[in-house]
């Protein structure tokens, strides 16, 4: 007789999740879309595939080579359904949804996928605090219950955790602080190119270091946190201001629960030469980092002027799942992770 197989053992073609948590991310696809449609949001679809790109330095994009009209060209999956959205938002200003899958290159590790799932939402004239009652209110749907999110300023998180002013520390201080908690080896100030834009981007570099090693790790835990007012280098797509210190920070809020990104919000900028400008800032620093230049969605910016005032979202449908089941890694709540898909 032959020896049986070890029954903890899986075929090659087996999903990495459970069958009951498939069933536990149907529920949550469900009770998503059944607040939606109370909430009188209306669901949309818009094209994975697109003629322009994120110019975004740290996200690349998938490219696809396609065929159209007989002739090769390059599209590229997208990165977030965020532009084709807020076109159609420009076009109809009702509130609108959508779940899909998303696209980031080179993203593979235990949070990570390169294929993964996105909830995104636009409210016409919400503010951010509008934005945030919203989300809270999806988090009750989810979670079966009330929740309570605190909110915690980006300045204070950074001087709690990190024990330095992230918006006036000099370079040289925020290396030092990197290096005495262990975070070795990153040289930012050697790309320094002695221009305004030079200093800004490498003072984010070592932010962003420090935020996500330092910081993140301890947001969430006790309640979900938004950390609020951002500095202005990661603006991005929204609005900045003046915070009560007299600097000028990002008008939008990241989610976190127990120690994970969870969504992103912003409010949005609705001005097409203010993005032009960013966009093309980006391709520049996409140069310098000898990353390609992302051809720019000229239809947003066109819609981007046309665009009422409002706040968007973007939610990671799976880290989501994870932190409501209570899951270690991304694979156990999707079917089939990049590798094996």
């Amino acid at each position: 007789m032959t020896q049986a197989s070890n029954s903890s053992s899986k075929p090659s073609y087996a999903p990495t999740m459970t069958l009951a948590m498939a069933q536990q991310r149907a529920h949550l696809m469900s009770t998503v879309r059944q607040f939606f449609a109370t909430h009188q949001v209306l669901e949309v679809q818009t094209p994975l595939l697109s003629q322009a790109g994120n110019t975004d330095t740290f996200l690349q994009s998938v490219a696809a080579q396609v065929t159209y009209q007989d002739k090769p060209c390059t599209y590229y999956l997208h990165t977030s359904p965020e532009f084709a959205m807020k076109r159609l938002l420009a076009s109809w200003q009702v509130p609108i949804y959508q779940i899909c899958s998303v696209f980031r290159d080179n993203e593979i590790g235990v949070r990570h996928n390169i294929e993964f799932t996105m909830l995104e939402w636009y409210q016409p004239n919400y503010s951010l605090d509008d934005m945030a009652a919203e989300l809270s209110e999806l988090l009750a749907a989810l979670y079966g219950h009330s929740v309570v999110m605190s909110h915690y300023r980006y300045v204070d998180a950074f001087m709690d955790f990190v024990g330095i002013h992230p918006l006036t520390a000099s370079l040289d201080a925020l290396q030092a602080v990197a290096e005495d908690k262990g975070l070795t080896g990153f040289d930012f100030n050697s790309d320094l190119d002695n221009t305004e834009d030079g200093e800004t981007e490498v003072r984010q570099s070592w932010l962003d270091l420090l935020f996500s090693h330092a910081v993140e790790p301890n947001l969430g835990h006790d309640l979900p946190t938004l950390i609020i007012e951002y500095p202005p280098a990661t603006a991005a797509l929204a609005k900045t201001a003046v915070d009560k210190e007299g600097n000028t920070v990002a008008k939008r809020f990241e989610l976190y629960i127990n120690g994970i990104e969870i969504a992103n919000a912003y409010d949005e900028l609705a001005d097409g030469q203010a993005l032009r400008e960013r966009f093309e800032q980006d391709n520049q620093l996409r140069k310098r980092h000898n990353l390609p230049q992302m051809p720019i969605d000229e239809h947003l910016l066109a819609a981007s002027d046309a665009l009422i005032p409002c706040s968007g979202i973007a939610v990671g449908i799976d880290r989501l799942l994870m932190v409501i089941t209570g899951a270690n890694s991304l694979e156990d709540v999707i079917s089939f992770p990049s590798g094996l898909a």
